[in-house]
């Protein structure tokens, strides 16, 4: 596929801490503004330098007008290309279809300081979860045209809120994040189905942290025992957060917990003799 351009948006710290930067990758059927509301300025704060990649066809990257093209090795390519143009091998953090991006890309010869999975796509897919939420919420695939094409309806906003978001969530407040709702790769989406039939490489030995909210109704958080195992990872379970776990009321402790995880796991090199 030709090269086309990418954006990294970048985000320093004013007082950096010496730790490795942080490079977030989004989900489906958004793009890096998702991280920029909450998560960029609060681990900027705590001395991050932080970096939010829009993959092909997302955000300000182009490709939209060929969006079903690009797959997940495509996205995988997006990462080495961000992580080529950094200072330092960073921490990859993506969040649900992120993390089977940034998996492709460790488990094809990719390098990182550490990587942290939140609201992972587990290993079996997502076929489990289409099928419930196929059964129990049918609703969710007649509103999802609406909420991507910006033309949502007052169903649209209810339904969105109840799948990402944790029941205390407003579903008034989702018109925040319309902006960062738009269409996602029909290519992408059938490969995350087709996961356990996908080729992949060995995992590298690295610093892994896996994140899932308690109210999760995506990918529930007794999922996320497979992808701990699988990365030998530390795990969290945020309580009373839904799936997006940056934008949710109960980001905060998310963010926190995050943010434990990597000064434990990374000393501040200031404090290194």
């Amino acid at each position: 596929m030709s090269v086309h351009s990418l954006a990294v948006h970048h985000h320093p710290s004013a007082r950096p801490n010496g730790r490795p930067p942080l490079l977030f990758v989004h989900g489906a059927y958004t793009n890096a503004q998702c991280w920029q509301l909450h998560f960029v300025p609060f681990f900027n704060e705590r001395g991050f330098d932080c970096y939010a990649l829009d993959l092909s066809g997302h955000g300000e990257s182009s490709g939209h007008d060929r969006i079903d093209d690009f797959g997940l090795d495509d996205y995988a390519d997006d990462v080495a290309r961000a992580v080529a143009g950094l200072p330092a091998l960073p921490v990859l953090i993506g969040h649900s279809m992120g993390t089977q991006v940034v998996e492709r890309y460790l488990t094809s010869g990719g390098q990182a300081a550490g990587v942290v999975l939140m609201a992972p796509v587990p290993p079996s897919g997502t076929g489990g979860s289409a099928s419930r939420l196929a059964l129990t919420r049918p609703d969710f695939f007649e509103e999802l045209p609406n909420a991507v094409s910006g033309r949502p309806t007052e169903a649209t906003f209810q339904v969105m809120t109840d799948i990402y978001f944790s029941p205390e969530m407003p579903h008034q407040e989702l018109v925040e994040f319309l902006p960062m709702m738009e269409c996602e790769s029909d290519r992408a989406v059938a490969e995350m189905v087709a996961l356990p039939f996908l080729r992949t490489g060995r995992r590298p030995a690295i610093p892994a942290l896996v994140m899932g909210g308690g109210v999760d109704a995506v990918f529930p958080p007794s999922m996320l025992f497979f992808t701990t195992l699988a990365w030998r990872a530390q795990s969290v379970t945020v309580p009373g957060c839904g799936h997006m776990l940056m934008l949710d009321r109960p980001w905060p402790q998310a963010a926190e917990a995050l943010a434990g995880w990597l000064e434990t796991t990374y000393p501040a090199r200031s404090s290194i003799t």
